[in-house]
């Protein structure tokens, strides 16, 4: 269905430019993304940042790639968070990025982008 890619580089624009730690595309719209030296150009369908140490780092993640994502059109965004070993899901509801689920360890992570994938948080942290 798609390609997972573990820490790549997404290009929007000359001063929109961010390393997210993964991302999925789907084989239909990863060809739209990649340029001819094989960057990201576009909005994957999912992007997945853990936050790194830091208020900065943190303030980073949550608000200012948030943003980002949200207005250049990617449908989900998972924020791990390996402190408090728990996940935010925002997904694309009208027009932009709401959070719509914190998954702690009894919880299950799913998506409807990727309709096979089923993931028990706690399996995430140990």
């Amino acid at each position: 269905m798609g390609q997972v890619v573990p820490a790549p580089g997404i290009i929007f624009g000359d001063n929109d430019n961010v390393i997210p730690d993964v991302v999925w595309a789907s084989n239909e719209r990863l060809p739209l993304l990649l340029d001819e030296a094989g960057h990201l150009t576009g909005a994957p369908e999912l992007v997945i940042e853990v936050l790194s140490a830091g208020i900065e780092n943190e303030k980073r993640d949550r608000e200012l790639k948030l943003k980002l994502y949200s207005a250049r059109g990617v449908r989900e965004y998972w924020i791990v968070d390996w402190r408090k070993q728990q996940v935010e899901v925002y997904r694309r509801e009208q027009a932009s990025l709401k959070l719509v689920a914190t998954l702690f360890n009894g919880d299950e992570l799913n998506s409807s982008i990727l309709p096979d994938f089923n993931c028990a948080i706690a399996s995430l942290f140990t």
